[in-house]
């Protein structure tokens, strides 16, 4: 038992803990960047008259807007490059999902309908899997991007600017009398 507490201790140590950032960073990246590249694939008129067909004002417009959204916001996601920023778009995507396309389907993404010989057949996915997108950009821009990401190497680079850019106060130079006998 003594064992398996001393592991649990040193799992916990605080230089461990900014590393869930990492296998956040890749679901959630990759994730928005397979989103993206399907819509771009299939053809953005294609996903631009699935939003005409809901309702959405500019519907050519919004489907590019949505398409570079879940692409370059994911690949910043991704390497871990100005998150914060690259999540306010990315949740405005998800919250427009959620509202217009899966409320009506409730909360489960997966809707067993039936199983046959050709395998499982699934219903519309429910609102569950936006969420956590979601939640994964929120412990992101809480928690940071984590070891291995662009930002802190970025952070890095403009604190070492910062600190020799930094000008001393001038101070009054008091010659020192040295007696010399």
């Amino acid at each position: 038992m003594a064992t398996l507490l001393a592991l649990y201790m040193r799992l916990i140590v605080p230089r461990w803990q900014t590393w869930y950032a990492i296998p956040l960073r890749l679901i959630v990246g990759y994730g928005f960047m397979e989103h993206g590249y399907a819509k771009l694939a299939r053809g953005p008129e294609s996903f631009a008259a699935i939003l005409h067909a809901i309702g959405t004002p500019a519907p050519a417009l919004m489907a590019w807007a949505t398409v570079v959204v879940e692409l370059v916001g994911g690949f910043a996601v991704f390497i871990g490059a100005f998150v914060p920023i690259a999540s306010v778009p990315m949740a405005v995507v998800l919250l427009v999902a959620i509202l217009t396309v899966h409320v009506p389907y409730g909360f489960s993404s997966i809707k067993l309908l039936s199983v046959d010989a050709n395998g499982a057949h699934f219903g519309q996915p429910g609102y569950e899997t936006d969420l956590l997108y979601l939640a994964g950009l929120c412990a992101l821009v809480l928690g940071g991007s984590g070891p291995l990401a662009l930002d802190r190497l970025l952070r890095r680079r403009a604190d070492r600017t910062q600190a020799s850019n930094f000008v001393f106060p001038i101070v009054p130079r008091i010659p020192r009398t040295v007696s010399r006998r």
